[in-house]
């Protein structure tokens, strides 16, 4: 592989140039990852909780140092940051206090003098990740694998390559042992090797869909097992007996944190027709109110999107759909790789800002008369990772769950990751879960254990 250089999206100026690894030092770092996995496996949970505690304290010492570099590399805004490294401080303790029990024997009655299962772990598992949450997409992967008793392989987006040595860093300076988790410095063209090998176990990736199914495609050819959490496109849906304050303010955070690049951020907002004018005119001030700029500023908001081209994609979706109908209320205008927070209405299902993902600051406002119509609209897309409802009789939403075809349901709050719940999708949001005691037993080998005297 050829040079990396990562490029500041807020400045368009050069940060940083890699030297992307030979095949050579690929293949060294994968036998020294399965080398240790022989003595990892070995080792104590109490050991393994030493060091994720020990991780999680290093996040904490010096989050301001890994935030400056996500925000440098892709443009977040730097509070924002700072919150996704505490968040990761947050995973690496809940694993450290919960792994072992999460992973007991469980035992199960049968003819036999005693019959049981047994959470083993798999080896070296391959790590995919993007750009738009460099530490905290690895580290719900990382904390459940390494206290698993797994060996982490990370293969970064090539546009935060300093961000992923960085969390290479973090387990370094917690004292895990090397080869624990070792970062590859690759392009994509790569990977499909990488997968091949004989010592990668396993495979998960958090991507778009073309990726997912290229990864899965090939790790199903040598039967490997595999993770996906793809695309989104989750609706926000605001029944007329809301609390508009608190909906629009919660609609206004899912849908424009991290300037709006992100899987599971509220990209389709639904309104009952007869809250509409309210709504918009609430939604529009606290839409207007959004800080953008350098996002190495603390009151700053909305940043530059990650690169220019993506913020040229989001355009193009916008462009269409006004053709089609659409009227942009606020917003619209690209510089660069800035997007302006923007709101369309009159958006209607064959619109592109409503059946694509729109990763960026960009919500689309279509109305509906009933709730049978909103959840049909909900339903009207490829993607299912999470929906949000917002309305103040709890009792009536909950006997309307099921019909949701989404991995998450979430009333009166944006979807969000948290480590106590499963986290993941179904149709094209992928399949397989993260996080929780789910995601910890995705990558481990249940084994059937019969004994008879």
């Amino acid at each position: 592989m050829s040079k990396i250089t990562s490029v500041n999206p807020y400045t368009d100026k050069a940060i940083e140039t890699y030297q992307g690894h030979s095949e050579k030092e690929v293949n060294d770092i994968l036998e020294q990852a399965n080398k240790r996995f022989t003595s990892w496996r070995e080792t104590s949970f109490n050991k393994r909780k030493q060091l994720m505690l020990a991780a999680a304290s290093e996040l904490k010492k010096n989050k301001e140092t890994y935030a400056e570099t996500m925000s440098l590399e892709m443009g977040k805004p730097i509070l924002q940051a700072i919150a996704e490294v505490e968040k990761c401080a947050w995973v690496c303790e809940y694993y450290a206090n919960n792994a072992e029990k999460q992973l007991d024997d469980k035992i199960i009655k049968t003819e036999a003098h005693k019959s049981y299962v047994r959470y083993e772990p798999l080896g070296v598992v391959l790590a995919i990740m993007p750009w738009n949450y460099p530490f905290w997409q690895v580290f719900r992967f990382a904390a459940p694998a390494l206290m698993a008793g797994n060996i982490g392989i990370l293969k970064h987006a090539s546009n935060v390559f300093g961000s992923a040595l960085n969390i290479e860093k973090v387990f370094k300076r917690a004292g895990f042992p090397k080869g624990c988790f070792t970062t590859l410095l690759i392009g994509s063209d790569k990977v499909e090797k990488v997968i091949k090998n004989h010592i990668v176990k396993a495979v998960t990736l958090t991507g778009s869909g073309p990726a997912g199914s290229s990864v899965a495609g090939t790790a199903g050819k040598y039967i490997k097992k595999t993770v996906l959490e793809l695309g989104g496109n989750n609706a926000l849906i605001a029944l007329k007996d809301c609390d508009i304050e608190s909906t629009v303010k919660t609609c206004v955070q899912a849908r424009f944190q991290n300037t709006g690049q992100s899987c599971i951020a509220g990209k389709r907002l639904l309104v009952d027709a007869s809250i509409e004018n309210e709504f918009l005119r609430k939604l529009l001030i606290a839409v207007g109110e959004l800080k953008s700029g350098d996002p190495m500023k603390k009151d700053t908001f909305i940043g530059p999107m990650a690169k220019e081209d993506l913020a040229r994609e989001l355009e193009d979706l916008v462009i269409e759909s006004v053709k089609q109908g659409a009227k942009i209320k606020i917003g619209g205008k690209r510089i660069g790789a800035y997007f302006e927070p923007t709101v369309l209405t009159n958006v209607t299902p064959n619109m592109p800002v409503f059946k694509e993902e729109t990763f960026g600051p960009v919500l689309s406002v279509t109305t509906f008369k009933t709730l049978d119509e909103a959840i049909v609209l909900s339903n009207d897309s490829k993607f299912g990772l999470g929906v949000s409802i917002f309305t103040k009789d709890i009792d009536e939403i909950e006997k309307h769950v099921y019909k949701f075809d989404e991995g998450a349901v979430f009333i009166n709050e944006l979807v969000k990751s948290d480590p106590r719940l499963p986290f993941g999708g179904i149709k094209e949001s992928g399949y397989g879960r993260e996080l929780s005691e789910h995601g910890i037993k995705e990558f481990v080998n249940k084994k059937s254990v019969y004994i008879n005297q």
